[in-house]
C-alpha cells in the first residue's frame, strides 16, 4: 500500500515542477506496479493502457464535441459577446462580481473553462483597468466563476465532471438538486466574499491597478454578434440536455419515442446551431472545427493518463487494503466517497481524472453502500462531483498554470485566491451537502 502513495507522490511532484502527466503518469505507474509485485510490461501494456483506453473510448466524443463548441463560439465573437452582456447587466463598478457570472454562464453553456480564460481575461482586465483594482485578483474571481459551482455542483450542468458519476450511478445531470444548489450557494457567496475581502485588503495597502508589460487589450473596433443570438446554442446545450428532466422522462418518450438526448446530441444541436448563426463570422469553418477537434486531444489523453495510474492502482495486491480503509470510514458513507475523490483529483491534478479513477474503482462499492444505507444514487452522484473540484486545483494543476500563465501572474500572487475559491470553500461545500443528504435532503 505504501508503494501506492509512493506513486501518487511522485506523480503529484513531477506534475508540480511541469513535467506532462502523459508521461509522468506511466512512470509513476511503473512505480507502484514494481512495489506492488506486478510485472512491469504487462501492468503498462495491460493494466495501464486498458484504464487509459477505457476512458477515452467512453469520453472522447464528448471532450471532441466540447472543445470543438468551444472553438466556434470563442472565434465568432459568441463567447464574448453573452460576457460583455453580463458585463453591462451589471455594471463596472461591480467588476470581480461582473467577471464571476460572465465565466460562470459560459461554463454553464458548455463552454470549456480554458476557452472561457482566454475569452473573458481582456474583458477582465478593462474592467479592473476602470475599477482600479489590483490584477492580482483577476485569477481567482476567472477561477470562481469557472472552476467551481458550475462545473460540479449547478443541477444540470453539462461539463464533464457532472457526467462521469451517470455512467457508474445511472443518475441524470440533475441529480441531488437541492444538495447541487446548496453547494452552489456556498462556493458562490464563500467565494465573493473572500474577493470582497482582498480587494478591500489590497486597497488598504495602496495596491491597486498596474498594467501589465503586455495589455492584452480588447480590440473595440470589434464587432461582436447580437448578445441573444451569441446566448441561443448555449441555452440549446442546456436545454436539450435537461428537457427530459424537466417534463418527465415518460413525457418525453411519449413525445418523442425515444430516450431522453445525450450530452453527445446536445452538444452537436449547439454547433449546428452555432454555425448556422455565425457563419458568415467564420472564414473558414472546417478550419474552425479542425482546430477544436485538435484541441480535443490532448485534453482527452491528459485525463486518460491519469485514469490509467489508476487501473494499475487498482491491480496492485495493496489496493484491497486501501480500499477497505475507505470504504471502512466511520459514519455516512458520502464521506468515504469524497475523501476518495477529492484524493485522487488531488494527485493526478485533475477533477475528472481523478474521479475517474475512484469511481472506476470504487464505483460498484458506493452502489452497494447506497442500497445498505438508503442513500440514494443521486446523492453519491452530487457528492461525487462535487468533490472532485475540491483538491483539483493544487499547485500542479493544469487549468491554474494555464489561469496563471494568460493572467501574467504568478503563484505568489494570486494562487492563495485560487486556493480559497476553487479548493477550501469547494470542500466547505461538500460538507453542506452531505450534512444535507443525512437529513433526507437531496
Amino acid at each position: 500500500m505504501w508503494g501506492i502513495f509512493l506513486g501518487l507522490a511522485l506523480l503529484m511532484f513531477l506534475a508540480y515542477k511541469g513535467m506532462s502527466i502523459i508521461w509522468v503518469a506511466p512512470i509513476a505507474a511503473l512505480v507502484v506496479a514494481f512495489t506492488g509485485g506486478l510485472e512491469l510490461i504487462p501492468a503498462y501494456t495491460d493494466a495501464y493502457m486498458t484504464g487509459f483506453v477505457g476512458f477515452t473510448k467512453a469520453w472522447f466524443p464528448v471532450f471532441m464535441l466540447g472543445a470543438i463548441f468551444g472553438k466556434i463560439m470563442d472565434e465568432t465573437g459568441a463567447a464574448k459577446a453573452v460576457a460583455h452582456f453580463i458585463v453591462s447587466l451589471i455594471g463596472k463598478k461591480l467588476a470581480i462580481t461582473a467577471v464571476v457570472l460572465a465565466c460562470a454562464v459560459l461554463t454553464y453553456g458548455g463552454i470549456s473553462l480554458f476557452v472561457v480564460v482566454f475569452a473573458i481575461y481582456p474583458i477582465a482586465l478593462a474592467l479592473f483597468r476602470d475599477a482600479n483594482i489590483t490584477r492580482r485578483l483577476i485569477p481567482g474571481a476567472i477561477a470562481l466563476g469557472s472552476f467551481t459551482f458550475t462545473m460540479t455542483a449547478v443541477p444540470g450542468s453539462p461539463q464533464t465532471q457532472n457526467l462521469i458519476p451517470i455512467q457508474y450511478f445511472g443518475t441524470t445531470p440533475t441529480a441531488a438538486p437541492f444538495m447541487g444548489i446548496a453547494a452552489a450557494l456556498v462556493m458562490l457567496l464563500g467565494g465573493m466574499a473572500w474577493l470582497t475581502y482582498r480587494e478591500k485588503f489590497y486597497a488598504k495597502k495602496g495596491v491597486f491597478f498596474v498594467e501589465p508589460d503586455k495589455k492584452g487589450v480588447e480590440n473595440k473596433d470589434e464587432k461582436l454578434p447580437h448578445w441573444a443570438l451569441s446566448l441561443l446554442p448555449l441555452l440549446v446545450v442546456v436545454l436539450t440536455l435537461n428537457i427530459a428532466n424537466i417534463i418527465g422522462k415518460e413525457t418525453f418518450t411519449e413525445l418523442l419515442g425515444r430516450a431522453p438526448f445525450s450530452i453527445i446530441e446536445s452538444l452537436a444541436f449547439g454547433i449546428v446551431l452555432a454555425i448556422l448563426l455565425f457563419w458568415k463570422r467564420m472564414p473558414n469553418v472546417v478550419s474552425t472545427i479542425n482546430a477544436g477537434a485538435a484541441g480535443s486531444v490532448l485534453a482527452i489523453i491528459n485525463t486518460s493518463a491519469a485514469v490509467g495510474f489508476g487501473a494499475v492502482v487498482r491491480a496492485v495486491p495493496g489496493f484491497a487494503t486501501l480500499k477497505d480503509f475507505v470504504l471502512g470510514i466511520e459514519g455516512n458513507p458520502l464521506i468515504a466517497e469524497s475523501v476518495a475523490v477529492n484524493i485522487l483529483a488531488g494527485a493526478t491534478g485533475s477533477a475528472s481524472g481523478g474521479m475517474g479513477i475512484a469511481l472506476e474503482a470504487l464505483g460498484a462499492n458506493f452502489v452497494a453502500l447506497s442500497e445498505s444505507s438508503g442513500i440514494p444514487l443521486e446523492a453519491f452522484h452530487r457528492v461525487a462531483s462535487i468533490s472532485s473540484g475540491g483538491l483539483d486545483t493544487l499547485p500542479h494543476n493544469g487549468a491554474v498554470l494555464t489561469l496563471l500563465a494568460v493572467t501574467a501572474m504568478t503563484h505568489k500572487d494570486s494562487y492563495i485566491d485560487i486556493f480559497m475559491v476553487a479548493t477550501l470553500i469547494p470542500i466547505a461545500s461538500v460538507i453542506v451537502a452531505i450534512i444535507m443528504a443525512s437529513f433526507g435532503i437531496y
